[in-house]
């Protein structure tokens, strides 16, 4: 038996703003799209530039429902080259960082919608480096 990892569907309230904070701010790219008309439904599928395996999939119900437990998802991660690159760029699209990478290792952010990103330093752990090893969390991540 073979098993692959095909994608993780997140539930969005606003497609504009998550596909600004996946696509512009955390550097996804689309892959493909497919509206649903009968349904009512738009699929956005993303991933990380080079790794077009491991997606994530944005699921936009057009008719407005209330979603709750962004946490109780738990998260979706990714490594970057340079995660003190990859947070000031996030910072410089209006995310806050809410678990800044203080040891150059690991950083949590949140979507839109609350979905908690782990973003994680490729190979060894950067030096520690301001402003990120002394600033503090922010609320929950």
């Amino acid at each position: 038996m073979t098993m692959k990892y095909l994608h993780t569907m997140v539930r969005v309230t606003d497609l504009a703003a998550t596909l600004r904070f996946y696509c512009d701010a955390l550097g996804l790219h689309e892959t493909h799209r497919m509206e649903n008309q009968k349904g009512r439904f738009t699929l956005v599928f993303l991933a990380a530039p080079g790794d077009e395996q491991a997606q994530v999939e944005l699921t936009w119900n057009w008719d407005p429902e209330v979603y709750t437990g962004g946490r109780n998802f738990g998260h979706l991660a990714y490594e970057v080259s340079d995660i003190y690159a990859t947070c000031q760029r996030l910072l410089d699209h209006g995310v806050t960082v809410l678990r800044p990478p203080r040891d150059g290792h690991m950083a949590f952010v949140r979507s839109p919608d609350a979905v908690s990103v782990e973003l994680l330093q490729q190979g060894s752990n950067l030096p520690p480096r301001e402003p990120w090893a002394s600033m503090p969390n922010t609320g929950s991540w």
